[in-house]
C-alpha cells in the first residue's frame, strides 16, 4: 500500500476549494429565487416579476368603516349597524348570523353607506363583509363581527295606550319597565310625551319599573298625543342598557266622566260637562266599601271571570266568596280588582237601593252580554278605554294614586315632584 503524505500547502488549498464550494451552496439556498442562475446563464423570472408588479401597484384609496367595530358586545338593536365609506362607493355589503342567516339591508342611492331595513335581534352575533371602490376602480375589503345587547344587559318599556287608539280624557301614558331603573334622570329625558293642545305634560315615577306621564288637567277632548322613546343606549341601571327607540301617537275622545254617588246608589254620565244618562247602581256593601276617587277605565271585557279568591274573599275552605264565570260588560278601574260591571244575579229592586258587592260598582244586566237594551250594555258601549269613573259617598279611603291608572288623585304638584328632570 503506498502511503500518501499531505503537505501543509496542499491542506490549506483543499479547505479553501470545500469553502468556496459550501458557500456558494449557501447563496444557492439563500436566493434561489435569484434573477440569475448560478453558472448565469439567465432563469425565469416569471414569478418575481408578478411579486414586484403587485407591490408596485398603488393599493385602492376607498375607505371602509365598520360599526359597531369589530369584536364589540352589547351594540344597539336599532342603530348600531352601519358601513360607510370615504374616497370610494359601495359595490356590496353582506350582513348575517353566525348561523348564517342573511339581514335585509340597503346601499343608499349615492352609494356610500348601508344600514340594515329591520331591527336586528337582542342577544345575536352578526358578520359584515364590505366590498368597495375608489374612482380607479380599484377594490378594497373590510369585515367585522359583533354582538347585539343580551336581554339579561338591555331593558324595554312595556307602555299604554297602544299606537293609534282612541281613548278618554284620563288615559296616561304609562310605562312599566322590565327592569329596575335607578338612573332615572336618563330614562326620563329620553322619554317625550306631547300633545297638539299644547298643554304641559310631566313624568311621575311610582317606583324603580313605572313612570306615567300626564297633564295637569285631564287632555283636552280631540287633541292627538305623541310618545317618543329614545332609550337607545340610554344607561338605565349600571350596565343595563334602554334599546327603544320608537314613536307612537293616539287620539283623545270625547270628553266623558262619571259621578259615581255610592250614597244615592245613582251614577250620572256626562259627556262635556253636561249629564246625558242616569243609571242606578250598587256600590260596595257596608263591609266591603268600593274606593273613593277618580278611577280610569283601563280594560274592557264583553264576558270576564271574578272568582274571589284571587283578590283575598275567601270562605273557611279556601274557596272564594264568589266565582262568576261570565260576568258581563266589566271594566277594570284598578289592579287590585275593582270593577264597574253588569250584574244579572242581583234583583231589579237593587239597583238604586242597595249597595251589595264586594267593591265593585254593580249595573243591571242580563246573563250572556247579548240585550244591548240594558244599562250595564249602554254605558259598555259609550265608555273607551281612558273614561273617567269618580266614586264619592262610600265612606272608604281614596284610592292609591298607583293602583291603576289613577294618578289623577295626586295633586299637581305632588306629581311634578315625583319627577326626575
Amino acid at each position: 500500500m503506498e502511503k500518501r503524505v499531505i503537505t501543509d500547502s496542499k491542506r490549506r488549498n483543499g479547505l479553501m476549494a470545500a469553502s468556496a464550494l459550501l458557500g456558494g451552496m449557501l447563496v444557492l439556498t439563500a436566493c434561489s429565487g435569484g434573477s440569475e442562475a448560478a453558472d448565469g446563464s439567465g432563469g425565469d423570472s416569471t414569478s418575481q416579476a408578478k411579486v414586484d408588479e403587485a407591490a408596485a401597484q398603488k393599493a385602492s384609496e376607498a375607505q371602509i368603516k365598520i360599526t359597531p367595530a369589530d369584536g364589540s358586545d352589547n351594540a344597539s338593536i336599532n342603530n348600531a349597524a352601519k358601513v360607510t365609506v370615504a374616497k370610494g362607493t359601495l359595490t356590496g355589503v353582506t350582513m348575517t348570523t353566525a348561523s348564517g342567516t342573511a339581514v335585509a339591508g340597503q346601499i343608499s342611492a349615492d352609494k356610500k353607506s348601508w344600514a340594515p331595513t329591520s331591527q336586528l335581534e337582542r342577544a345575536t352575533s352578526y358578520k359584515v363583509a364590505v366590498t368597495a371602490k375608489d374612482s380607479a376602480g380599484r377594490e378594497a375589503h373590510e369585515n367585522a363581527a359583533f354582538t347585539t345587547v343580551a336581554p339579561a344587559h338591555s331593558f324595554i318599556g312595556n307602555f299604554s295606550p297602544e299606537n293609534g287608539s282612541t281613548v278618554g280624557v284620563g288615559m296616561p301614558v304609562s310605562i312599566n319597565f322590565d327592569k329596575a331603573i335607578t338612573n332615572k334622570a336618563a330614562v326620563q329625558k329620553g322619554i317625550t310625551v306631547t300633545s297638539s293642545s299644547g298643554q304641559e305634560v310631566v313624568g311621575h315615577w311610582f317606583n324603580a319599573n313605572r313612570i306615567d306621564f300626564r297633564p295637569e288637567k285631564y287632555w283636552t277632548e280631540g287633541s292627538t298625543v305623541t310618545l317618543k322613546l329614545a332609550l337607545d343606549g340610554v344607561e338605565g341601571a349600571s350596565g343595563l342598557y334602554g334599546v327603544q327607540q320608537k314613536t307612537v301617537t293616539f287620539k283623545i275622545g270625547r270628553n266623558q266622566v262619571t259621578y259615581v254617588d255610592a250614597q244615592t246608589k245613582q251614577m250620572k254620565v256626562t259627556q262635556d260637562g253636561k249629564v246625558v244618562k242616569t243609571i242606578p247602581i250598587s256600590a260596595g256593601s257596608p263591609e266591603n266599601k268600593t274606593y273613593e276617587g277618580q278611577m280610569v277605565i283601563s280594560q274592557k271585557f264583553t264576558e270576564t271571570r271574578m272568582n274571589g279568591a284571587t283578590v283575598g274573599f275567601t270562605d273557611s275552605d279556601g274557596k272564594g266568596e264568589y266565582d262568576i264565570k261570565d260576568v258581563p260588560h266589566a271594566m277594570r278601574l284598578t289592579t287590585s280588582g275593582t270593577f264597574i260591571h253588569g250584574n244579572y244575579w242581583g234583583a231589579p229592586s237593587v239597583f238604586g237601593n242597595v249597595n251589595t258587592s264586594h267593591g265593585c260598582v254593580g249595573l243591571q244586566d242580563k246573563k250572556g252580554a247579548n240585550d244591548p237594551g240594558t244599562p250595564a250594555a249602554w254605558f259598555y258601549n259609550h265608555s273607551l278605554i281612558g273614561d273617567v269613573v269618580v266614586v264619592s259617598h262610600t265612606g272608604d279611603k281614596t284610592v292609591s294614586p298607583d293602583n291603576g291608572l289613577n294618578g289623577w288623585n295626586m295633586d299637581w304638584a305632588q306629581w311634578k315632584a315625583g319627577s326626575a328632570v
